[in-house]
Formats: C-alpha cells, structure tokens, sequence
C-alpha cells in the first residue's frame, strides 16, 4: 500500500511538470471580480465559455485561468446573490488582465460547477435560505449551524453519506441494521430527514451523495421551523441538491479503490431553449463494492433528475426528484446474557473480518422522491413559496442477523425477515417572506403553514434460535439451503399520522448591530386507532426566541437562543415483534455562544454552550426493549472552526463535548447513568494545501476523526471503545480534470460504531473526474 501511494504521488508530480511546461508556451488569463459597491466577490465562477476552462475567485475578488491558446472567447462569471456576467476578450500571448468585471446583485442566484481550488477559505460558505426559511446571514442568526460543502465532498474520495457527515462537529454516522442511516450529536439521533428544507426519508433505505451540493446540520430542538418529523433534539440535517445553471457543463467521475469498488457519477447541465428559461440538470450516479468482511456487499443506483423553468421575471418554477435502488447485505445486531462475560465489543472472539451469515441473505430496497416548488416575486420585499413533496420508501425484502452471545467464544444464531414496507410521506407547504420597517426598525417576516400526511405498512417475522457456534473454529455460515426454521410474518399497518401546521417567524433589527429572532409554530397531530391502541391528538405550540448582538460589524457577534422541540413518536418494534405505542416527548434548549467571520473571512468560526431537557424520554434496556419513563438533560460545548490561515491552506476542525443523562427513569439504579449512544468527546480534523504557480493544482490533505467511548445500553456496563481514524490524501486540480487518491484508516484502526457495527480497515480510494 505504501508503494501505491508512493507512485500515485510520483505520477501526480510528473503530471504537474508536464502541465507547467505546457502553460509557459501559453497565456495567462487574470483579473478582478468585484460588487457594484467596489468590493471584491469572492468565490466567484469565472469561465471561459467555448473552452469550459476557469477559476473560483479568491477573497481578493481575483481569478486565475492559465494555459489558454490565443483566439476569441467569452468570459462567463456567477456569484452567488449577483446576476450573470459576460466579458468579450481576444487572447493574444503573453498575460492578459482583463479590465474589472462589476456584478449587479441579483435575488435569485443559479450557479454550476465551480473550480474552487484557489478560493480562500473555500469550505466556509454559510449562506443558506434554508436554516431560517429566509434570507439571513451566519452572524445574523441565533442558531448554531454547520455546513459540509461539495468541495470537501471531492476533496476527500468520499464514496458515502457515512464518511461525508463526519466532517460537522459532534456528528457520529451510525448505520441502522435495517439499512437505514441516521447520526448521533449533541446525544441524540438525527436522521437526514430533510432536503432542500422539506421532508425527506432515510430510515430503510440510506442516501447516496452524487446529488449533494451541501450538507447543513442544524443544532439543538427545531420543532419551530422544521416541526417534530423532520428535526429531533439534537438538531436537523438538511441535504441540499444540485440545481440547474445556465452554461452547458458535463462532469463524469470514476472511483475505485478496496474492497472491489467501483462507481462512475455522471453530472449533466443543460439549458433546453436559447432563452434559458428551462434550465435542466440529471445527476446519476452507479456504485459497486464489496464488504471488507469475508461475505457482504453493497450495489445500488441512483437517477436525479431536475428542471428549472422562469415562466417570467417574478414566477419561477422547479420540479426534481431522485430514485434510490439499493442491493446489499445489513449489519449483524447483537444481544447478550446477562452472564456472558462480555463488556464490549474487544470481548468477542471473532475474527475482525468474519461474516457469520452468508450474504445470498441480502436486502432489496428503493426510495423515490419528488418535490417541486413555485416561487412568486409578490413585490420588490414579499414572496411566495409553495412547495410539495412525495417521499415513497419500499423494501422489497430484508434479511436481518441476530446473534446472542452465550460467551465471548459463542453465539446463538437467528435471522428476521422485514418486507414488504411501504412507507408514505405527502406534504404540501406554503411559506411567505417579506420585509417592512416600523420607522427606524427593520422586520424581516416568515409566515407558512404545512400539512403532512404519513403511512406505512409492512410485515416482519423472526426465526427461532438457529444453532450455536463457536466462533474461534471454523464454523458454517449459514446459507438458504441450510435447515432455518421456518419464519412467521406477522402484518402490521401502523396508524395513519396527520400533521396541520402554522409558523411564524419575525426577525427585529432595532439597529444594524442588534436583533431578535422572535417564532412560534403550532402543531395540530392525529394519529389514528393503532390495534387495541386509542388513536391519539395533540395540539402543540414550540416557541423559539433569539438574541444576537455584533459586538464588531460583519465580523464577531454573541448571541444567545431558547428552542423548543417536541417529538410524535412514532410506534417501535420490539424483539418479540410487538409493536410499542408511544406518547410524545418535549424538550428545551437554553444556548449561547460567539459568532466570528474575520480576517476577510479567513477565519469562520462558532463557539457556543448549551443545555437541553426533556421529558418522557425513550430509552433502550440491554435486553433490547424500548421503555419510555424518564427524564434526561444533556449539556454541553460546540466549537466549529473554518479557516485559511496562509494562501492554499484550508482547515476544517471541529470539537464537541457532550454530557447526556438520565434524571430520573422508572429503574432507579440507571439514575444518573449516561443515556446510550452519547460519546462525550468527538472531534474533527481536516487540513489540506493546495500548491500554487508552478506546481498549481496540486495539493495534499490530513485528517482524522475521534469519538470517545459510551455505552450500548442504559445500565452502562457494555461500552463501545473509543477510536481515532486518519487520513490522506493527495490531488492534482485542473479547470478540465481532477485527479485525486485517498487513503482511510491509515493506522488499521478496529472500530466500532455506537451501535456495534465494525468498520473498515485500512483502505483507499482513486478517483478521475472529467469535466466538459
């Protein structure tokens, strides 16, 4: 492995060389980019558009474009929050600087795929229409929240949600054995439950990353904006997707690496009409791996279509969707007796990579997702959003593993079959935005309503003990001609869920340093009779209130937030396949915090403590049940750091410190105990350089991840041990190519997620994009 990286690095150098020895016969393209005011615009798209060659504009507002033969051209520019710009130029030799190019601002902003190598802190791009429903700066906002970018996305060979979500502080991925994906921050499970801030849906059937444009993960209870189905106490992970532009672009990527993998991502943009008033974008991508494990394997597709058409200068409408088919095997799930002798998973004694079942024992799922929008312009300083979502989540079939672990040496094995499940989300949501001052005071207004409708059905069925093996020998994997005792599906319809929602948030700026974020949502909940269970209606009101003060003017502000949440639970399978009703739960969170964007935005960063309560809280006993009974506060410390230090050097780094417990719980021998799967340290670490002048393009990054330990159940004695995972990676970054190999786990760290699934070892990954 080390030889592979060796000449990886070797080729990417004679590769520069070659590439510097080309420019210097060639002509350098240069100039600034700035605002109507004079300001640079940074991060800016400049391209040249019959070659498709450019640059991302640096803090400075200047680009960068070598290696251009002479001729005509047309040099095409986007920002974001500016309209569209193009600039004729003749390239004749020699060095060209390009008179300054002045961006008008512009309300609605559609941009493509930017080469962002040389942007100075190219990871910290906050803005967001989603985080607050309007239009509100990072330093303007009472709410903590972290953005993971696209371009980190490339820049580490990231293959899947998993890796991609450990970027944000705090976030730990857990894979459910359901194939699910959800993640644990601020000591509480949060799904990726939204996308482009409407509901979305990855419990069953996980996400892919091909169509991300950005991950934002919101902190703390969101029940005000986002309502109890999409956020959850710990906050709300809301996926944002790639969007038509208006130039003619085509990437194709091909990733390989461990285990067998193999994935090609094709991302095509197009406008339809000469106009470009139909603006259309397909991202699909198609991925096959195998288990680090002696038997597993994961296969799935995806296909993300979207059309953007301006039907006039004030109406705008958007139609996208996404189909997710997924081919894979799940993670094993683990029960213990009482007089195992296990504590953790160190104790067990099967091999790191032993499978224990075959996997002709696999799953079938698929997701489709349809969401469309309209945009109305009202007036200069109101608009209308409407928007709807379709969510549809299917297993086919889901073969699921179980072993009780007798002894570290032996385990009792059985198998569950889940499928068919059909799951439905349907919501339809009406928001209006608008601005007006009341004499010196300025009020920014968000009013919107939402109704969801939500159905699921399915069936399930768990075999009887199977045998007993000792896992140090050469044991049978179980295969589906072996004797399995045969499997009783038992259906179930959960109950029809109906959610009526109204919204309201005014934002008070008494001067242009100081402001409030006053909101409140009221929320109309019916769940229909469930079996023997009363159906079930709840009117609730989640208030949220916000503080934020800029002690220096566009760059440092303190603030301070209460934010209410409340959860509709929905109803838990349990292992003996009944089904548990539950009652929904409330919490409240008090934050506060600083807020820096200095340095011309060379640092970002977020520093905050917070402490948030609920009651009736959900819990798990180590013999798998789910009891509701208790009370649980978790507190604790969020920092999040952004920087470019010196020119090519970026850095993303993260710390949180969370304490989670249970108050008060019908067993009071757990009083006290920490609450499951809330490791109290995790941080997060990425640096990466990026050469200039001869050796432009070329760059290397190191990293890693650290998740201390917890435990697996609320008793607190089996704990998952701690880990630290490395990385590396080196790049070669050009306007038409990129090039990039990444090694993960560069120690063969044996870890384990909070839920007990073993990860992969040492491993790495190449990949090629193309860009046309």
């Amino acid at each position: 492995m080390k030889y592979f990286f060796t000449s990886c690095v070797n080729v990417l150098l004679l590769l520069c060389s070659v590439q510097s020895g080309y420019a210097q016969q060639m002509t350098t393209v240069k100039g600034k980019v700035l605002a109507a005011d004079g300001k640079p615009v940074q991060g800016a798209s400049v391209r040249l558009i019959e070659i498709a060659k450019g640059d991302g504009t640096s803090a400075l507002g200047e680009y960068r474009i070598p290696g251009i033969k002479p001729g005509e051209y047309t040099l095409y520019v986007t920002a974001v929050g500016f309209a569209p710009a193009e600039e004729k130029i003749t390239v004749r030799g020699g060095v060209l600087t390009v008179p300054d190019l002045i961006l008008a601002e512009k309300t609605e902003e559609l941009r493509g795929v930017t080469v962002s190598s040389a942007r100075a802190n190219k990871f910290a791009n906050k803005k967001t229409e989603y985080v607050a429903r309007m239009p509100l700066k990072n330093l303007e906002n009472p709410q903590v929240y972290s953005v993971i970018s696209k371009e980190i996305i490339q820049e580490q060979v990231i293959t899947d949600i998993d890796q991609t979500v450990r970027n944000a502080p705090g976030v730990v991925p857990l894979e459910y054995p359901s194939g699910g994906f959800t993640t644990i921050f601020r000591g509480f499970s949060v799904g990726v439950n939204a996308r482009n801030g409407m509901e979305s849906l990855s419990s069953r059937s996980s996400l892919d990353v091909a169509n991300v444009e950005r991950i934002e993960v919101l902190k703390g209870p969101s029940g005000t904006l986002f309502g109890s189905s999409i956020s959850s106490f710990g906050g709300v992970i809301n996926l944002v997707t790639k969007k038509p532009f208006e130039t003619k672009e085509t990437e194709v990527s091909y990733t390989t690496g461990s285990f067998n993998l193999h994935r090609i991502i094709a991302d095509i943009n197009s406008p339809l009409n000469k106009e470009k008033t139909v603006l259309f974008r397909l991202n699909t991508a198609v991925n096959r791996e195998k288990s680090f494990l002696d038997f597993g394997f994961n296969n799935t597709f995806l296909i993300a279509p979207s059309l953007l058409y301006k039907a006039s200068e004030r109406l705008t409408f958007t139609l996208d969707a996404e189909l997710f088919n997924v081919n894979n095997t799940r993670p094993r799930y683990s029960f213990y007796d009482d007089d195992s002798g296990i504590n953790s998973p160190e104790d067990i004694q099967l091999d790191y990579r032993k499978a224990m079942f075959h996997d002709e024992f696999d799953a079938k799922s698929k997701s489709v997702k349809i969401f469309a929008r309209a945009k109305y312009k009202l007036s200069e300083n109101w608009t209308s959003t409407t928007l709807f979502s379709l969510v549809e989540e299917d297993i086919d079939y889901s073969y699921q593993f179980y072993a009780t672990w007798k002894s570290p040496t032996e385990a009792a094995r059985r198998m569950a079959i889940y499928g068919p499940i059909d799951t439905y989300h349907t919501n339809i949501q009406e928001n209006i935005n608008g601005e007006f001052n009341t004499g010196s005071i300025k009020h920014k207004i968000l009013a919107g309503a939402n109704y969801k409708l939500y159905n699921q059905n399915g069936g399930n069925g768990f075999s009887d003990f199977i045998d007993t093996v000792d896992v140090t020998t050469d044991f049978h994997l179980l295969r589906k001609t072996d004797s399995i005792p045969d499997i009783i599906i038992n259906e179930w319809d959960n109950p029809n869920q109906q959610i009526i929602s109204g919204y309201a948030t005014d934002v008070i700026e008494f001067t242009d340093r100081l402001s409030t974020m006053l909101s409140l949502r009221v929320d109309h909940f019916k769940r229909d009779k469930a079996g023997d269970t009363e159906g079930y209606e709840q009117t609730a009101l989640a208030p949220k209130l916000g503080v934020v003060y800029q002690v220096v003017k566009d760059q440092v502000s303190v603030f301070g937030n209460y934010m209410s949440g409340f959860q509709n639970e929905e109803p838990r399978n349990q292992p003996d396949a009944s089904v548990l009703v539950l009652d929904p739960v409330y919490a409240k969170q008090y934050e506060g915090g600083v807020k820096v964007e200095a340095f011309e935005k060379k640092l970002n960063a977020t520093v905050s403590y917070y402490n948030i309560t609920i009651d009736d809280a959900v819990r798990t006993n180590s013999d798998g049940f789910i009891v509701q009974d208790g009370k649980q506060v978790s507190k604790g410390v969020d920092i999040d750091v952004i920087t470019n230090p010196i020119s090519g050097l970026n850095i993303v780094a993260g710390y949180a410190f969370n304490d989670n417990r249970i108050v008060r719980a019908s067993d009071e021998s757990i009083e006290g105990n920490k609450a499951v799967s809330s490791p109290e340290h995790v941080a997060n670490f990425w640096a990466s350089y990026t050469f200039r002048n001869k050796l432009e393009g070329l760059g290397i990054g190191f990293g890693g991840n650290y998740v201390s330990d917890n435990y697996r159940f609320s008793d607190n004695v089996f704990t998952i041990p701690s880990y630290t995972v490395l990385n590396a990676s080196v790049f070669y970054n050009r306007p038409d190519w990129r090039i990039g190999v990444k090694m993960n786990n560069l120690t063969d760290e044996k870890y384990w997620t909070v839920w007990e699934t073993r990860q992969p070892p040492i491993n790495f990954a190449a990949n090629l994009t193309l860009r046309f």
